[in-house]
């Protein structure tokens, strides 16, 4: 019988535990550049001049540059990028990080940890943690948390995340800390070796005890920001046992045997049912849930280098146990 691992009261490592960062190569120290206004730019917008001898930054990132305060003719500071200039004047610019720039640097961050050893790690994601940094998610994300807990994650695409969860899902996600481990790990779950089980609430009574939803999941058409059962979309299949159910809403355990992109909440929402607090889909909040009522309960995999199996299993968090418990008690 393969171990089951569960999250134990001690797991959370301190984000002063993790490695010392303190002589990493990132820095937020501006570079500076100086230069005089050629004869060519006289009578030349400010921002026109700055993009003419730093042409590897973009016009609007200068822009913001000169915004902010970090652009100075002869000294003082403009911050009026249609402000023209004068040949001969000298144009002194810090060169503030992009935002993008920073996204890829460790931060401690405190992390669940089920399980670790040399080749990978088990963590339980709390809800409103973003996995990968993106527009407007650019620090404090799993992966920044990944640089500072271990050196080999800066050697690994993605810090060595293999599988995403949603900002507000919570639960269990495995991390390679090796090439090799990372390499194995999504070999596995391209072939559907690694097992995901999830707890989901929804809205309405879901009348089928067992419901297996085979559906194809690709961009909505109508809105970039969400996927939807599309012809012509990538094959997705999601097992459905309902638990426990009132008039209002169904507690449910999903099984993934496909991984794409929203897949339990699409294919939810495409039969009736939406997550509750899901307003991307059509989930309204409640039973006290806020974000949507989605957690990765079980894991189960063969470990990528041992060839052992192992299983994992994570408890819900406060508020969807409480929500749970309110269908399961109006049952």
């Amino acid at each position: 019988m393969s171990p089951d691992y569960r999250v134990p009261p001690s797991a959370e490592i301190d984000a002063a535990d993790g490695p010392d960062v303190a002589d990493a190569p990132w820095s937020d120290e501006p570079e500076k550049r100086e230069a005089r206004v050629p004869g060519e730019l006289h009578g030349a917008r400010l921002d026109k001049a700055v993009v003419a001898f730093i042409p590897e930054f973009s016009r609007s990132h200068l822009q913001t540059l000169i915004e902010g305060g970090h652009v100075r003719v002869d000294g003082r500071a403009v911050t009026t990028a249609s402000r023209k200039v004068s040949a001969g004047q000298q144009i002194a610019v810090e060169l503030m990080p992009t935002p993008e720039s920073r996204a890829f640097r460790p931060e401690p961050l405190p992390l669940t940890v089920v399980f670790e050893d040399a080749h990978l790690l088990v963590l339980d994601k709390p809800a409103g943690l973003v996995v990968h940094p993106a527009a407007g998610n650019w620090s404090g994300t799993l992966l920044n948390g990944l640089l500072a807990h271990h050196a080999a994650a800066a050697t690994l695409p993605r810090a060595g995340i293999v599988h995403r969860l949603d900002k507000d899902t919570s639960g269990l996600m495995v991390v390679g800390k090796t090439l090799q481990a990372v390499t194995a790990l999504v070999r596995a779950m391209a072939a559907r070796d690694v097992h995901r089980r999830y707890l989901a609430i929804v809205h309405g009574d879901l009348r089928s005890a067992q419901l297996r939803i085979d559906a194809p999941i690709g961009r909505d058409p109508k809105s970039r920001i969400k996927m939807a059962v599309v012809a012509g979309g990538k094959p997705a299949m999601t097992d459905v046992e309902r638990v426990a159910h009132t008039a209002q809403f169904s507690a449910l355990r999903c099984t993934l045997h496909t991984g794409r992109t929203h897949q339990i909440r699409v294919h939810l929402a495409s039969h009736g049912h939406p997550l509750v607090a899901d307003a991307v889909y059509g989930g309204a909040p409640a039973l006290g849930m806020l974000r949507q009522a989605l957690h990765a309960e079980r894991l189960e995999f063969a470990h990528p280098l041992l060839a052992t199996t192992l299983s994992f299993a994570a408890e819900p968090p406060a508020d969807l146990a409480s929500a749970w418990a309110q269908v399961d008690e109006g049952h």
